[in-house]
């Protein structure tokens, strides 16, 4: 009966597994209560924290792409081509003589004038059209708005730092070279691209690291000048500016606190390497510490400092006006 002390707890005599004597009590641990029900987002498996998982990926996702993207809408793939997209970019971006491998068109939108134009310029140019579906291009934009146009511009085909000394040599010519420390826009990089091109120089070295590339962006602003100069890739900068030194070359770096005045600077007569920082933190330490010397513009406005673009074409124009007096 209830509460008799003396009955013992066993299994029905009749059960495959036999008798077996209770607990008696020691799994009272196991009734205890383990607190409140944590929220969906913080339970492993549950639908809430998939969603939540899921959306903080989509915007890492975003991020990266955005960061990759540069002066025009684009993005890099997994073979190092560049997808440039929208019908404005696209249009932009032929317009520009920026280099094209394919273009792609979806199905049935050459009603646009943008789009017609784009084809119309491919053509011209001998790019491939590919007509493909819009899930097709959803893929390749990865969910940007591509507008149904895609330009895939292909890699480009970076020198070696010595490469600009063996191209002044053809000539006869001291050289002249321009060294970017830290300038992260490729518009910039264009910029400078097309005063070096303007005012006769050798090319442009940038580092591997922390650096604009040549991205179709760069290309534009150009204006067709990266077709004539090479732009050349370095390991490390610090490097090649030593290695520079030793084949003749002075350094010459641009500071707002440089220590000579850029007019009539006649380190800039004979062979050259003027090395410009970015606009906000200038050249970095290790850089500064290998120039020969640091030379400064003289501006007697209210500017603290010029971009990079704006900055190459006024020591160009200078290096360019003092070699044509001697």
């Amino acid at each position: 009966m209830a509460g008799n002390s003396q009955r013992r707890n066993r299994r029905n005599p009749g059960s495959k597994k036999g008798a077996s004597v209770g607990t008696g009590g020691h799994s009272r641990r196991a009734l205890e209560g383990k607190g409140p029900t944590p929220p969906g987002e913080a339970r492993k498996g549950h639908p809430k924290q998939r969603a939540a998982n899921a959306a903080a990926k989509r915007a890492a996702d975003a991020k990266a792409r955005g960061a990759r993207r540069g002066g025009v809408h684009g993005r890099t793939g997994k073979s190092g081509a560049e997808l440039v997209y929208g019908r404005n970019s696209v249009l932009e971006a032929l317009q520009g003589d920026v280099p094209a491998s394919a273009l792609y068109v979806q199905q049935f939108i050459d009603n646009d004038d943008r789009v017609r134009d784009a084809l119309s310029l491919a053509t011209e140019r001998g790019v491939p059209l590919m007509e493909a579906p819009r899930q097709q291009l959803d893929n390749l934009a990865e969910g940007h708005n591509h507008q149904g146009v895609i330009l895939q511009v292909p890699p480009y085909e970076y020198a070696h730092p010595d490469d600009l000394l063996a191209g002044a040599a053809v000539n006869k010519d001291a050289p002249l070279i321009v060294a970017l420390d830290g300038i992260t826009d490729s518009r910039n990089l264009g910029a400078v691209v097309r005063s070096v091109a303007a005012f006769d120089g050798h090319g442009v070295v940038v580092p591997e690291r922390r650096s604009a590339g040549m991205t179709a962006g760069a290309w534009k602003t150009s204006s067709g000048a990266a077709a004539r100069v090479p732009v050349a890739r370095a390991s490390n900068l610090t490097r090649a500016l030593e290695s520079y030194k030793k084949a003749g070359l002075f350094v010459v770096g641009l500071a707002a606190d440089g220590e000579h005045d850029l007019v009539d600077l006649d380190a800039l007569t004979g062979p050259v390497v003027v090395v410009m920082g970015s606009e906000g933190k200038g050249l970095s330490r290790l850089v500064s510490e290998t120039c020969d010397l640091t030379a400064r513009i003289p501006m007697p406005g209210q500017a603290e400092s010029l971009n990079a673009g704006v900055a190459a074409g006024i020591v160009l124009y200078e290096a360019a006006r003092l070699r044509a007096k001697k």
